[in-house]
Order: structure tokens, then sequence, then C-alpha cells
């Protein structure tokens, strides 16, 4: 089984990259930007410099633009096009555990927890024990009414697995500056998906090929490039399940009001993306900008 790891970075290769680039079982692939020092080198993975990307597709690179996480793309379309059968997309400051990488579902036909939320958009950190959170990207008009207590046990084969984070989870700028969370989130919670769309990101999660074929980190959306992708890959029908964290998050510095005004876009349009994806899936071309969308059909015009 083919498998990659795929990171966007503009630091010189970090403690978690380094470890990454250990493991012999993946191959990991890292974006760089402009901001990447010239002199990045990783022992064994594959290092996409910005000359790398633009030999790919210069149209692609024009469209998504420069200095931005959606760089990552071209690790995705690298992966694709080297016979992927696996893509986990991680962040640089996501430290993997021992634990990473040892318990994968995607693919695999599993008995799980299903919670019955009567909510439009299932919470994921909502039904841990850390419950006063919630994942970057739910709509807050959904925040009060969070219901968590019904759930049935279920066979599927999931599609994507969200494994979770400990350390500085992945919440809002508005849950962040209100609640400075560290978590440690406790593993007898896990795994478990629900009946509902939910939020996902791309820093420890695991695609399947078919999936990933599908994934698109919008870019000119601020912070919602993955989590509109998350929405817009379960809206065909793949399912995600959500497991234990197998990394801690050393969170790189981030100025919480510039990440708000960046997430607002999500905060005014969550929830009504999430009501249209689920009567027609097309529908997340109302909320992209057309140099967005221009970008999603180059990206999908490379794969082979």
């Amino acid at each position: 089984m083919n498998k990659f790891i795929v990171c966007t970075s503009i630091n010189l290769p970090t403690e978690a990259i380094k470890k990454y680039d250990k493991m012999s079982e993946w191959t990991l692939v890292v974006v760089g930007d402009k901001r990447t020092p010239p002199n990045y080198k990783l022992s064994n993975g594959v290092y996409l410099s910005p000359v790398d990307q633009e030999k790919i597709s210069k149209e692609l690179s024009d469209l998504i633009g420069w200095n931005c996480i959606q760089r990552r793309n071209f690790g995705l379309l690298y992966a694709l096009n080297s016979g992927a059968d696996l893509i986990s997309t991680v962040d640089d400051d996501n430290i993997p555990l021992d634990s990473w990488g040892k318990e994968i579902f995607v693919n695999q036909f599993v008995k799980l927890k299903e919670f019955q939320t009567k909510s439009e958009v299932f919470d994921p950190i909502g039904a841990t024990n850390h419950n006063t959170l919630w994942h970057r990207g739910f709509p807050l008009e959904l925040i009060s009414s969070r219901n968590n207590d019904d759930y049935k046990y279920i066979d599927m084969t999931p599609s994507i697995q969200a494994n979770f984070w400990n350390g500085d989870p992945d919440i809002d700028a508005i849950c962040r500056l209100e609640h400075r969370p560290e978590c440690e989130f406790d593993d007898t919670y896990f795994p478990f998906t629900s009946n509902r769309l939910s939020p996902f990101n791309s820093q420890n999660t695991i695609l399947s090929r078919e999936v990933a074929a599908e994934y698109f980190l919008f870019p000119h959306v601020g912070r919602m490039d993955d989590i509109w992708a998350a929405y817009y890959v379960q809206s065909l029908g793949f399912k995600v399940v959500y497991d234990k964290s197998t990394v801690y998050q050393d969170r790189n510095a981030h100025n919480l009001i510039e990440d708000m005004k960046k997430e607002y876009l999500g905060y005014e349009n969550n929830l009504n993306l999430v009501k249209d994806l689920i009567l027609d899936p097309t529908r997340i071309n109302n909320y992209l900008p057309e140099r967005t969308r221009l970008a999603w059909s180059v990206y999908r015009n490379s794969l082979k």
C-alpha cells in the first residue's frame, strides 16, 4: 500500500517533520512557500520547492497564490499522481505520538459508535471530555443546542479518519480567546462517527484515495479552506470517523484577532452551506470566489 504524508512549512524541519521523515512506511511530502528557507532539506522525504510546484502547474500556482497554507494542494496532487492509496495531511507543529499511524480505520469495515444528533451539524469535540469547546468550523448558531447524548452502534467503512490532537486543539478563534485550552483528550471516548455532516481539519487526518481525489483546500476563503472541503466531501457520501489523539500540537504563533477575521466568512455561512450541500453538493460553488473555482478546476484537470 502506498501511503503518503503531506504538509506545508515555512520553517526549517521542525521536530514534527523530522519524526514524520523517519517513518519508513510512509512517504513524506513537504510543500514549500516563498518564505520557506532556501536550504530546506529532508533525509528521506520529498520537498517540493516553489520552482518544483510551478513545474507541476504554473496556472494552478498563480491561482492559489503564495504565502498560504493552500499550497498543500500541490502535495496532495503529487501524492495522488504518484499512486497514493492513503494520504495523511499534517501540520509541522503537530508532533506525532508513538501511536501515530498505528490504528487506521480508513477502508476497513468496523463497528463504531454513531451519535444521533438532532442538530443540522455534529460537533466532534462536544462528544469528548472537553465538551465546553467546539471544533473550528462548527456553526456558532448551534453551540447552545449541541446534543451528544444519543448514540447507537453501526457497521461502516469510513473513507476519512480525523484523529484528534492533544495540547492546543483545533478550535476557532472565539473559542480560543475565551478558553485558552490545553487539552488531553481521553482515549476512551474514541472512535466515533455521527449521522450528520461535521467539521474536520487538514492537520492530522487520513484520506482514502477516493476522497483525496475530491478533496481540495479552497484558497481565498480564509480559514475555511479545509472545513469547507470537509463538508463538501461528506456531502458526496464519504464517511468520517474521529479517533483518539495521535499528535501533540505545539501550536505555531498566531494572531487570534487576525484568525477571527479569517474565520468570519465561516461564522456567516457555515450553517447555510451545510444545508445547501445536503440538498446538492454542487451548491458549494455559490460560496466560492471565481478565482477559487478556477483553481479547483485546474487542480482536477491536473490529476492523472
